[in-house]
């Protein structure tokens, strides 16, 4: 395949990558995504909102956030050389606030006053309510109440900044559910509210909205890795839940096909065991959440559960340009599960001083794979997608668990 034309090609005008994605929409929500859909095309293209959302990522969010060389670390693994795109330097904390910031801008371009999402690990709720206190905006979160336990830090945050965290109990009261729940809200509330999706899955415009916010994190990566080495590196990973720093980071590297792309899917407690959040790996075609992709599902259709010890990756689909990719060959997706993860955790926090977000340790744990098979010549890029503070109380109680 030729992806010099890739974005030319991608995604069509109905929002499909291949045969994933479109918009499989109930009636009763085909007006509201049809509205974002059009303020989408007209006003994230305009240059006014595009110098607004820049001169906020200069000024409120700190970006460009720096690409960091790991020189005890790779001295440690002896091979490449390991670089970190420090998204956990991004303001609040990790990549999620890219696309709220975007998504945010849109709403109040758009007239509306309040803003809604899901989150998993946090990092989205924290960055949909920063966005709402920035602006002026009512806001609530759904968040599973499983969630709500393992991310407690991050849900005193939200409401500080003034957001109103809904727990929900239904299903398995986590993030899959915290979506569904914010769906059957936006139903009832869209003309004066916004539902900031977190991820690139849903359904069209969402995959290509959020990516297009998201690409900021490759475009700055690829600048700053030739400024410098003066090459670009033979290998750029990042770990894949839904997928947004994943599809962001990939993106500015994806015509670039000396470049290995790899993303990391959560391997939990083994892909034989059922307890995983791998959608591409161990999962099927079907439909979740509007869009066609890879999910986890049974036989007659029924959603399986996704497990993983990091809350942000245990979504059991995954975005549907992620699912095209994997079809294609451009892209790498692997697995990594519990242990390696927080093995990984700790070793980063211990080689370079830097404590990254669970989920980010699982594209880590690869890497420090994949650096064994290159020269000292050589670079791999990770895409550091968030801090870990929000992980300490897991981390203890998964090792802990491991120790009984």
């Amino acid at each position: 395949m030729d992806f010099s034309r890739y974005f030319r090609d991608y995604p069509t005008p109905d929002g499909h990558f291949g045969p994933y994605g479109g918009a499989h929409l109930p009636p009763e929500l085909l007006a509201a995504f049809e509205e974002i859909s059009n303020a989408y095309q007209s006003i994230c293209h305009s240059a006014y909102f595009i110098n607004e959302l820049r001169r906020i990522r200069r000024e409120f969010q700190g970006r460009p956030t720096p690409v960091y060389h790991c020189d005890r670390l790779s001295r440690l693994i002896g091979n490449c050389q390991i670089y970190l795109k420090r998204e956990d330097l991004n303001h609040t904390g990790a990549h999620k606030l890219n696309h709220c910031m975007g998504e945010g801008l849109l709403a109040k371009f758009m007239g509306k006053k309040r803003l809604i999402a899901e989150t998993g690990a946090g990092m989205h709720g924290v960055g949909t309510a920063t966005v709402a206190a920035l602006f002026g905006m009512e806001c609530d979160v759904f968040m599973g109440a499983v969630d709500v336990e393992r991310q407690a830090p991050n849900v005193e945050r939200m409401k500080t900044l003034g957001a109103r965290v809904i727990p929900v109990t239904t299903g398995s009261a986590t993030l899959k559910d915290a979506m569904n729940e914010a769906i059957r809200n936006w139903v009832a509330t869209s003309e004066n509210t916004f539902y900031v999706i977190g991820t690139v899955a849903g359904p069209h415009p969402y995959p290509a909205m959020v990516k297009e916010f998201q690409s900021v994190i490759g475009i700055e990566s690829r600048r700053q890795i030739l400024a410098k080495t003066g090459k670009l590196p033979k290998e750029v990973l990042a770990c894949v839940g839904g997928g947004s720093n994943a599809i962001g980071m990939f993106s500015a590297f994806l015509a670039d096909e000396a470049v290995k792309l790899t993303g990391v899917e959560a391997g939990g407690k083994g892909i034989e065991t059922g307890e995983h959040a791998a959608s591409i790996n161990g999962g099927r075609v079907g439909v979740l959440h509007g869009c066609k992709t890879y999910l986890l599902q049974t036989d007659d259709g029924q959603i399986v559960e996704a497990y993983s010890v990091s809350a942000g990756l245990d979504y059991p689909g995954v975005g549907p340009e992620h699912s095209y990719l994997a079809d294609t060959g451009r892209v790498r997706y692997t697995t990594i599960n519990d242990d390696e993860a927080v093995a990984a955790f700790d070793t980063l926090s211990r080689m370079e001083g830097i404590i990254p977000a669970l989920e980010s340790s699982h594209a880590l744990a690869q890497a420090l794979k994949t650096a064994k098979t290159y020269s000292p010549e050589e670079s791999i890029i990770v895409c550091l997608s968030g801090r870990g503070d929000k992980d300490m109380d897991n981390i203890a109680k998964y090792k802990a668990n491991l120790e009984k």
